[in-house]
Order: C-alpha cells, then sequence, then structure tokens
C-alpha cells in the first residue's frame, strides 16, 4: 500500500511541476521570435505573415493559460524562421 501512495505522490508532484514548466517558455520563445524579426531574418512575405501570426496566437494562448497551445504556435514560428 505504502509503494502505491508513494508512486501516486510522485505522479502528482512531476504534474504539478511541468505545468508551470510550460508557462515559463512562453515568454522565452516569445522574445526568440521577437528578436529574430527584429534583427531582419530573411523569409518571404508569406512566411513573415505566419511567423507573425503564430506569434500573437503563442502569445494569446499564453495570456489565457494555454501554454500547450502557445508552445506548439511558437514552435510552429521558430520552425518557419530555422530556429
Amino acid at each position: 500500500m505504502k509503494k502505491v501512495f508513494t508512486s501516486l505522490a510522485a505522479a502528482g508532484l512531476v504534474i504539478a511541476l511541468a505545468s508551470p514548466a510550460y508557462a515559463f517558455s512562453c515568454p522565452k520563445d516569445l522574445h526568440a521570435i521577437d528578436a529574430a524579426l527584429e534583427a531582419g531574418v530573411q523569409i518571404s512575405s508569406s512566411d513573415m505573415a505566419k511567423v507573425k501570426s503564430l506569434r500573437d496566437k503563442g502569445e494569446a494562448y499564453h495570456k489565457s493559460g494555454a501554454h500547450a497551445e502557445s508552445i506548439a504556435a511558437l514552435k510552429a514560428a521558430k520552425k518557419i524562421l530555422g530556429m
């Protein structure tokens, strides 16, 4: 019984600590994308529009607490930028 409780407690701790980790990587990704855009990265105008849209969606998701969606949008933007 003690092993089961310990396993459940450990799993709960991992889940509790993982959620804030998503929240803290969103601002880092936003800053990296902004820095690339300010540096004048050379991509097509259609890709630039996609990056800006994904960046804005990522920020909106982050502010609403949807960090998994934020990470996905920002990751897609970074991929287009070659990051």
